[in-house]
């Protein structure tokens, strides 16, 4: 899988682009990098990306996922996975049953679902922890688990946007290098926005810098 971006600006109706248009490949396992100040239009760009625009929104330029343009597909139909700052737990349900709310529809069957449940909840150093509520969870926790969610729903791409920035610098880098190990891994496309140098440096991929200046 490789992500796309052809001259991609998004810009509120009547109003100038937010930003420069962005062309980009993003190859297999590779973690690409837009970075800037807040404001400058960067998760709207991943919003775009996702499919989730807010009305009045625009994109222009093409978004091509595998040589599939993703213009004219719902969120649902382009499998792009998306991580936020905030690492978001359903708190009504457990640890487990929130990766289980990711599992992708080919895992069928209790004991199928039970399973893969428990192995991604080892891989990410949660094992024992399907029971448990979201809440007892640390920081660091939460964040593996939510990115272990997005992941079970078998992405062929990924979007973070800023998701180590709440982060205490130990935590940040030991997820940055899970992240980061488990995109390499699978050998999907991942996009990065980030105001972080540190964040690019980690990622190691191709930096587009939306900086007034910059570039």
């Amino acid at each position: 899988m490789t992500l796309d971006l052809q001259a991609v600006t998004v810009a509120l109706r009547g109003a100038p682009a937010m930003f420069p248009p962005i062309t980009l490949s993003v190859r297999p396992g590779e973690v690409a990098t837009v970075m800037g100040p807040s404001g400058i239009g960067k998760s709207t760009l991943l919003d775009a990306i996702g499919g989730h625009l807010a009305p009045g929104f625009i994109l222009a330029g093409g978004v091509r996922l595998n040589g599939i343009d993703l213009a004219p597909l719902p969120p649902e139909a382009r499998r792009v996975g998306l991580m936020f700052q905030d690492a978001v737990l359903f708190p009504h349900l457990s640890v487990g049953d929130n990766l289980a709310f990711g599992l992708a529809p080919t895992v069928r069957g209790r004991a199928a679902r039970r399973n893969a449940v428990e192995a991604a909840l080892e891989r990410a150093g949660l094992a024992g922890l399907h029971d448990r509520d979201p809440a007892t969870l640390s920081g660091g926790q939460r964040a593996r688990a939510a990115l272990m969610r997005t992941l079970l729903a078998e992405p062929r791409a990924l979007l973070l946007d800023e998701p180590f920035s709440k982060l205490d610098a130990a935590l940040r880098d030991d997820l940055r290098t899970f992240t980061f190990a488990h995109v390499r891994g699978r050998g999907i496309p991942a996009l990065m926005v980030t105001h972080d140098p540190a964040d690019a440096a980690a990622a190691g991929g191709p930096v587009i810098d939306l900086t007034p200046g910059e570039g």
